[in-house]
């Protein structure tokens, strides 16, 4: 798919393919093409070039939602003189479903708004208007959900909230397309995820192949008595004391960098030791540690990859002539 905002490349030769019953996140900088490629899905732009599949059908040029999909970009569109109850019956009556009171009272409980039901949206939090958002798209019963940044504005309990609704979908056999600057949610969501960069795709795939076995990460070790686990950490091969935290009494709180191999014989040397390992942890996520990877190659240029980090080839053809022929296709939800 591309598309193209005057002379600015919004999506420059994106492949996409989306399964049923996957949560598919996208990922990137401000910028990257993320909303551009959502308002594709839900029928609010056409590209110009490519192939765009949903669902079966090929979508042509009519700036309409393809039957079967919902969701929203930049936030969902509400009536803030509504009630949350009135808006989805107004929603409900111009998609020609049903509006009867107890399918709105099932997509209001599932999003967690059954109290606030009959509140005026304007008066909603910014999080509470995402989770009728997602009401309003759930009445439809979508075979394809695109979403915006779902979990913006959520509280930790509105988050695991919409999390569940979320997989139960995905479980029902439902494919769901997000977008998000929130890693953690992407990684609790996800079974795949595609890196954009202006417009580009960086990577496409299960989360499980960013997690690289070459690339050394950060991890935040806690363990007791601190001196002792300071020095078998810097006396165990492959692995670097990087940084160290303010210890408190009896404990050590430093950062240790290593391979997942340098890291296990770690563990072994601590456990076999007598010393009680309190906490290991990424101080950076897998998915984070590669986007910033990703996102900082590109920046880069392909010429300054240091070795081990997945290079990209470019796909599409730019405005300027530049890079491979390519003619992109997009088939999501089959």
């Amino acid at each position: 798919m591309t598309r193209t905002f005057g002379d600015v490349i919004a999506l420059d030769g994106v492949d996409l393919e989306v399964g049923r019953g996957r949560i598919h996140g996208l990922a990137g900088p401000n910028g990257a093409g993320k909303t551009t490629l959502l308002g594709l899905l839900l029928g609010l732009g056409v590209a110009d070039g490519g192939t765009l599949d949903i669902l079966g059908t090929t979508v042509g040029r009519a700036l309409a939602p393809p039957e079967g999909v919902a969701g929203f970009v930049d936030g969902p569109g509400l009536y803030p003189s509504l009630t949350a109850r009135q808006n989805l019956a107004a929603l409900a009556a111009l998609h020609g479903r049903d509006a009867r009171t107890p399918r709105i009272d099932d997509v209001l409980d599932q999003v967690g708004l059954t109290d606030v039901a009959d509140d005026r949206t304007r008066g909603f939090s910014l999080g509470m208007r995402q989770r009728l958002g997602l009401a309003a798209a759930l009445l439809t019963e979508p075979r394809l959900l695109i979403l915006d940044e779902p979990a913006n504005g959520l509280d930790p309990a509105g988050a695991r909230h919409v999390h569940r609704v979320l997989t139960r979908l995905a479980a029902g056999g439902t494919a769901v397309v997000m977008s998000s600057h929130r890693m953690d949610d992407l990684e609790a969501l996800c079974s795949d995820v595609t890196i954009l960069a202006t417009g580009r795709v960086l990577f496409s795939g299960p989360l499980s192949d960013l997690a690289a076995p070459h690339r050394e990460l950060d991890y935040r070790l806690l363990a007791s008595p601190a001196e002792a686990a300071r020095g078998i950490a810097a006396d165990t091969p492959g692995v670097h004391v990087v940084d160290a935290a303010q210890p408190r009494p009896g404990r050590a709180a430093l950062v240790v960098r290593a391979l997942p191999p340098a890291l296990d014989t770690l563990v072994s040397r601590l456990v076999t030791a007598g010393i009680a390992l309190r906490e290991l942890t990424p101080v950076v996520s897998p998915l984070e540690s590669a986007f910033l990877a990703l996102t900082g190659q590109r920046a880069a240029g392909p010429d300054d990859e240091p070795d081990g980090r997945a290079h990209v080839e470019p796909a599409g053809t730019r405005r300027d002539g530049h890079g491979p022929e390519h003619t992109p296709s997009l088939e999501t939800a089959r």
